[in-house]
């Protein structure tokens, strides 16, 4: 097909990628787009990957919309040079990992190339490792950065990048954009491949060793874990990363009865045995579920990818094994950490916890309770990795996360860790059957003392030019025409995370929302919901989060709860006509 049937620019994007640098391989993989695929070539080239909430994330494939050996050395080269400016006249050395997926191992052996190539120390796992251990890395062997390979859920197709600063955090500002800055001022000819062998080294086992000591030092609970230790639980690492750290932390941890979906237990780029390895999605969790009840476990865990998330299930009152959603685990979690620490006398006032503004607000009902403060941060672990720098020395972090199924425990990892919390999960279930309870039961005791909380996500996939623009314009309308009520409740807050205020639509006053500028709308109704709306930061989606709260009591505690939930289904049904 003649180039002249491509737009202008586009062919000016494509045009670099048919010579050098380039190597044939690339260059006749461009030749058969442009022969074949007109649609697919302008989709691989019509834009830069961009920075989202997890870095650089995209399909694989050729291409400057693409995550290959050229847009990754691009991203890294412009990281190298940032942090020659940034740190000056230092020795400077990156941890880098890579998670199961499909050229993970192959592009992480570019980074540490280009790495090298530019004079910097590579610390470099020689096998795949979960994302939280990276950023352990970054602080345990005196980084100034960190990268990892992965792009965490999303489907086979998919890679990404993730870069860490040296608090063991992901980049923020000014740092995301002063390297995004230094990634612009090069062409692809500029990137150094080059490897220098003598500056790669390789992280030994005894990182991991000191890892799962880390682990183990947060347990809360001995007594129980000598009781309750062998409570059965199954584990499904999703053909990912966890399989390398998660049973030896539960095993280090005490639990002797750990099951293992063996037929996931393999790392696979493919991911054969499931639509999409996201916890979030309860099909993911099928076979671990089968198991569970084949065996009668108590508890079910099962780790993304990189193992950064965990999605749990366990049994009710009546035996039944039940998912958790993300939001009902982040609670627990918190009410654990703080009921325990209460009873040990080591709450003194000198504790926070910490939720984005798109997770549960039972987490702050329960931290009100204890008199805990509560941190809330834009949607990405790495605005509540810049508290725990921030509050460094004032407040110590106790545990928190997200409603994405990202959680943390502690402040020797700062980003969402799925072997952590699979451990403190596991505890939380040997302590409520100490007590004679599942953890729904714990669960619906929380609700009784704090209120009914139930939260629904109803995301929309908008893919390529046209469902960007789609995406663009649905926040845009939303923002010049919101709606004045909401499932026939009255609209009296309208906050705007982009302009970095709350309107209250009943007094017509402002108030300045101290967070940085996200483009994110929430709309607060006189019956107390809360509809949040966002493009999400690593996929072509535009999310909706709705969370619902009610009282309740012993005797009504079924009634509220399926009120709530057809409240919930109504909402859903409404925004997805949006």
């Amino acid at each position: 097909m003649s180039t002249e049937t491509l737009d202008k620019d586009i062919q000016a994007r494509v045009a670099p990628w048919l010579c050098g640098p380039f190597d044939d391989k690339t260059q006749k993989a461009v030749r058969e787009l442009l022969e074949g695929d007109i649609d697919t070539l302008t989709e691989s080239f019509y834009t830069d990957l961009e920075f989202g909430t997890g870095g650089l994330r995209g399909k694989m494939g050729v291409g400057t919309n693409r995550v290959n050996k050229y847009t990754i050395g691009l991203a890294t080269q412009g990281l190298a040079n940032y942090l020659k400016i940034s740190f000056p006249n230092q020795d400077i050395s990156v941890a880098v990992a890579f998670d199961s997926r499909n050229n993970s191992q192959k592009f992480a052996g570019y980074v540490a190339d280009v790495l090298s190539g530019n004079g910097i120390v590579v610390h470099l796992f020689p096998e795949l490792r979960p994302t939280p251990i990276l950023s352990y890395a970054v602080r345990a062997l005196g980084c100034q950065s960190g990268i990892v390979i992965t792009a965490s859920h999303n489907p086979p197709i998919y890679n990404g990048y993730k870069v860490y600063w040296e608090d063991g955090g992901q980049v923020i500002a000014p740092h995301d954009a002063g390297i995004i800055s230094e990634v612009r001022k090069l062409t692809f000819g500029d990137v150094v491949f080059v490897s220098n062998p003598k500056l790669i080294q390789s992280i030994g086992a005894s990182l991991d060793d000191e890892y799962l000591r880390m682990a183990k030092s947060k347990m809360l609970s001995p007594e129980t874990m000598q009781r309750n230790g062998d409570i059965s639980i199954v584990y499904t690492s999703l053909h990912g990363t966890g399989i390398t750290l998660v049973p030896k932390a539960l095993a280090n941890h005490g639990f002797s009865n750990v099951n293992l979906v063996e037929a996931q237990s393999v790392p696979n780029g493919d991911f054969p045995t499931v639509t999409s390895p996201n916890p979030e999605e309860s099909q993911a969790l099928d076979m671990g579920l089968k198991l569970c009840e084949k065996i009668g476990a108590d508890l079910l865990l099962g780790t993304d990818p990189d193992a950064d998330r965990v999605g749990i299930a366990v049994r009710d009152a009546e035996g039944k094994m039940v998912l958790l959603n993300g939001n009902e685990t982040g609670s627990l979690l918190v009410f654990y950490h703080l009921q325990r620490l209460k009873e040990l006398g080591k709450l003194d006032g000198r504790q926070f916890v910490a939720k984005t503004v798109v997770t549960t607000e039972l987490i702050a009902a329960i931290a009100n309770g204890f008199n805990v403060e509560l941190k809330e941060t834009l949607t990405g672990f790495k605005w509540i990795a810049e508290q725990i720098r921030l509050c460094e020395g004032k407040l110590k972090f106790v545990t928190g996360g997200e409603e994405s199924y990202g959680y943390l425990i502690g402040d020797e990892v700062r980003d969402k860790d799925a072997v952590l919390a699979a451990v403190m999960l596991s505890e939380i279930t040997a302590w409520a059957k100490s007590k004679g309870q599942t953890l729904v039961e714990l669960l619906r005791d929380i609700h009784l003392q704090y209120g009914y909380y139930r939260e629904g996500l109803l995301s929309i996939t908008r893919e390529g030019i046209s469902g960007k623009a789609e995406i663009v314009q649905t926040m845009e309308k939303f923002r010049t025409n919101p709606p004045k009520t909401i499932d026939g409740s009255e609209v009296v807050e309208i906050r705007d995370l982009l302009s970095g205020e709350s309107l209250d639509l009943l007094t017509g006053s402002k108030t300045t929302i101290h967070l940085p500028s996200s483009n994110v709308l929430q709309f607060i109704t006189k019956h107390g919901a809360k509809i949040t709306v966002r493009p999400s930061g690593t996929e072509p989606k535009i999310k909706y989060y709705f969370s619902l709260n009610a009282a309740v009591t012993k005797e009504n505690y079924a009634e509220v709860q399926a009120q709530v939930e057809i409240q919930l289904k109504r909402l859903e049904k409404l925004f997805a006509a949006f």
